[in-house]
């Protein structure tokens, strides 16, 4: 077996490393005993030490301390995770084990949950906000999908919250920092009656942008967003418990900063027709743009858990509605002159509701079984507006300052009709999903510590999608290769056409092939600067629109109470997710729907179902409108041990993904597509360590062997045997604190570093249009250390000081080929050095 020969070369290594466990006593102070740490990875309350699973968790006090706003932050804490901000806030990517996708596009749901309290957050937009009353966070790495089923085939990210408490207490909280930031938080908590308990918390966060819009006068890549939440806790019994959650979020802001990392042919033209933009000067943050970004997001929604407790038997309900508004504008050329603008406004309704009972027997014997249905509802329109300037742009980069004339003379266009101002695009894509899910677990204890575990989860998922466009690039609705043979043969109607061929096969294969030859068909020159075809709407008399799939996911697990202070456990588990549809401009057919000619020539075209229905459009190239479900698979070896000053975790595993769903830009839109096998190999290695009571260490190390095993058709050429980009073979995240009591008041102050580490990567596996050597071109490597000083006073008054990247560490996140500017490449880089002081009183 594979992990048994990889245990043997990487348990030496891992055990020479070490991450975040520790607990939280009553009073919310840490302390350092892992034991009491109660986990919910297996849907019951376990300790930490106990559970058999890859899991870190991150206590709310430990979110405080490292002043970690949102999810996002995580990956400081928390090694095999991983999250990259694209180019709008609604746009986050989590990553675990070097699996991950979901953002850019809407119909796609993350390979790794996140899940709030329970409840499914199917989009990042919704995911983001800032964390508020957390009582921890647990990050399951590997497939999930036994028991959280709804698409987690890499990991689960699980938030809890405070639940309102029975005693009067509450905070409130004043950040202030360098660009002019400003958070405030707030919440109270309380009872109303003897069996009524309620909490309100929200926050405010504020700040300048950090990137210079020297033209346009302003600042992008600000914070502007706040939340308000209300829980309600009614507890009539010891054995029914009733919580009800209600919570609004809104985000408004300037964001976010693309950079020019190479500057391609079109950035001169920019600069002949008095444009601006800053080349090759990333780290620089400045920007030139002709408008303002603007990001929009409203999140809501409500759920209530209802908990009851029947004899040795437990039964759970949580029932859960969302709703999502995102609107986002923004210029997508990334300089200052007006060439091409988008626009993209997305509604989201999900509801979902969860079942499951468990057993608590003092037998051998115990069991969890579950049913899970969730709807859902995705409405998107978007727009590409061209540019007053982006004529004149286009026609200094063809060379001739009249080409357009010309060639709208020879097709018989208005005059000054390509590239005129207005509408580009115009799009609307809907998508209605509808998934059940019944799902269990059986554990058996053989022996006493021996307990053998068993569990399943069969999901059907069917999706029913519409796509439609109307695309106003005039030049683009021209397959240049027809409209040549249309001219040659003087009709465009395909019955003349095809009759002329049939009649004159030699005299119409030498058409057809000066129709491809550059040299004589002067039209085809044209080709780069054809942005927009017409679109094959869906549904139509060949594609129905649909995904359905069902499958049947397992977990077999043995674990092992080796000693009081050793568990070891054994798994193997599947995991699925299931299809993605293509929102997006690039949705074309299956290949078995469609196959274009050469060239995309119509004409030319070979019979297939699209063609012989004569419903191909011009320039109708084949690719995906969804990608089939991932499929994961992982064994996994784990080790736990908890001593006194010193306790570990240590998770070896060799785990695959059939079928990723691969979201690549392509300059306009994005190519979803699966790719036949991506693996990883590796370990996670955490531990804590207090040499004496002041003292407290973290250290965590996660080291990944990842590779495409088979994906011959990615939209950058094959890349079988390539390590994925952006991820890294070892990430370190290690931390500090120090507590000094002052004398006998009761007083505190508290120290603590923390520094996070990523190996050197490449950032891309190949950029469309700027080709292969991308992938080796743009690499990084990150080094961030974080600090933060606390004077705790005994009266509840917190004062701290922090920074975040202490050392002002840039490197770049991102790159993407240029929006229609072959050769240019844009990319996003890191946040700068952040710091500040906060107030807090605790009451």
């Amino acid at each position: 077996m594979k992990i048994a020969k990889f245990l043997s070369a990487t348990a030496v290594g891992g055990l020479m490393a070490a991450a975040p466990a520790y607990a939280q006593d009553a009073q919310g102070e840490e302390i350092f005993d892992e034991n009491v740490i109660v986990v919910t990875a297996s849907k019951r309350e376990t300790t930490l030490q106990e559970t058999p699973i890859s899991v870190s968790v991150t206590s709310g006090e430990t979110l405080d301390r490292a002043k970690i706003r949102d999810i996002s932050d995580l990956t400081t804490v928390a090694p095999s995770l991983r999250s990259s901000q694209l180019q709008s806030s609604a746009n986050t990517t989590f990553i675990i084990r070097g699996f991950g996708n979901g953002a850019n596009n809407a119909g796609i749901e993350p390979s790794v949950g996140v899940f709030i309290d329970g409840v499914y957050r199917s989009r990042s937009a919704g995911q983001i906000g800032d964390l508020s009353n957390v009582s921890r966070i647990e990050v399951l790495r590997g497939p999930q999908s036994t028991l959280f089923g709804k698409n987690a085939s890499a990991g689960v990210i699980s938030v809890v919250t405070r639940e309102p408490q029975f005693d009067f207490g509450g905070s409130v909280e004043a950040t202030y920092g360098n660009f002019n930031q400003m958070i405030l938080k707030a919440d109270v908590t309380g009872p109303l009656s003897e069996t009524i308990a309620v909490s309100l918390d929200g926050n405010y966060n504020k700040r300048d942008g950090y990137v210079d819009v020297p033209n346009l006068g302003i600042d992008i890549n600000n914070r502007d967003r706040w939340s308000v939440r209300g829980q309600f806790l009614f507890e009539p019994t010891s054995d029914l418990k009733i919580r009800a959650i209600g919570d609004y979020s809104r985000i408004d802001e300037e964001c976010c900063f693309a950079g020019n990392i190479v500057a391609g042919p079109s950035v001169p033209a920019i600069f002949a027709l008095g444009g601006a933009v800053d080349p090759e000067n990333l780290f620089n943050d400045t920007s030139f743009l002709n408008i303002a970004p603007s990001n929009k997001i409203d999140s809501y929604g409500a759920s209530v858990q209802v908990d009851y407790q029947v004899g040795a038997l437990s039964l759970t309900s949580i029932t859960a509605y969302r709703e999502l508004r995102s609107f986002n504008t923004g210029d997508v050329d990334f300089s200052s002159l007006d060439i091409v603008n988008d626009q993209t406004d997305q509604a989201i309704d999900t509801f979902s509701q969860e079942f499951r009972i468990a057993s608590d027997f003092d037998g051998p014997l115990n069991f969890l079984l579950g049913g899970y249905y969730f709807k859902e509802d995705v409405d998107q329109s978007s727009q590409l507006f061209t540019g007053t300037q982006a004529r004149p742009f286009f026609s200094l980069l063809a060379g001739n300052p009249q080409v357009f004339n010309g060639v709208e003379a020879a097709l018989g266009f208005p005059q000054n009709s390509i590239f005129s101002p207005g509408l580009l695009t115009d799009e609307r894509f809907t998508l209605n999903n509808e998934a059940y899910s019944v799902f269990g677990t059986v554990d058996f204890e053989v022996v006493d510590g021996l307990t053998l575990t068993g569990g399943f989860n069969y999901t059907k998922d069917k999706k029913d999608f519409t796509a439609s466009m109307t695309a106003f690039d005039e030049l683009g609705q021209v397959n240049l290769v027809d409209a040549f043979i249309a001219g040659a043969i003087g009709s465009s109607d395909p019955a003349v056409i095809g009759q002329f061929a049939a009649n004159n096969p030699q005299q119409f294969a030498a058409i057809a092939g000066a129709a491809q030859d550059p040299a004589v068909n002067q039209l085809l020159g044209l080709a780069p600067f054809q942005f927009q075809p017409p679109f094959l709407n869906v549904p139509n008399a060949v594609e129905d629109g649909r995904t359905r799939d069902d499958d049947f996911s397992y977990t077999l697990r043995a674990s092992y109470e080796l000693s009081r202070n050793f568990n070891a456990y054994f798994t193997y588990a599947t995991g699925f997710k299931a299809s993605s549809v293509n929102l997006s401009r690039d949705s074309d057919p299956l290949a078995t729907d469609y196959t274009p000619g050469p060239l995309l020539s119509a004409i030319l075209a070979p019979s297939s179902p699209i063609r012989d229905a004569g419903i191909a459009t011009p320039n109708l190239n084949s690719g995906t409108r969804f990608a089939g479900p991932e499929d994961a698979e992982v064994y996994e070896v784990g080790i736990k041990g908890q001593f006194d000053g010193f306790g570990f975790n240590l998770a070896v595993f060799d785990q695959t993904l059939k079928g990723f769903q691969s979201n690549i830009f392509t300059g306009t839109g994005f190519a979803l597509a699966n790719a036949g096998q991506q693996s990883t190999r590796g370990f996670e290695f955490d531990a804590t360590i207090r040499p004496a009571d002041p003292w407290l260490f973290t250290f965590a190390l996660t080291y990944l062997d990842a590779t495409f095993d088979d994906f011959p058709n990615s939209a950058v050429g094959d890349l079988t045997g390539e390590r994925p980009a952006g991820t890294p073979a070892y990430s370190i995240a290690t931390s500090a604190t120090y507590t000094h009591e002052l004398g006998a008041s009761g007083n505190m102050l508290i120290g603590r570093v923390d520094y996070s580490h990523e190996s050197n990567v490449n950032i891309t596996n190949g950029l469309p249009t700027f080709g292969p050597a991308a992938e080796t071109l743009f690499r990084r490597e990150v080094n961030l250390v974080n600090t933060s000083l606390t004077l705790a006073l005994e009266n509840g008054v917190e004062v701290s000081a922090f920074a975040r990247n202490l050392f002002d560490e840039r490197f770049i996140t991102q790159v993407f080929d240029g929006v229609a500017q072959a050769g240019t490449v844009s990319g996003y880089p890191n946040q700068p050095r952040t710091y500040g002081g906060s107030v807090r009183f605790k009451f």
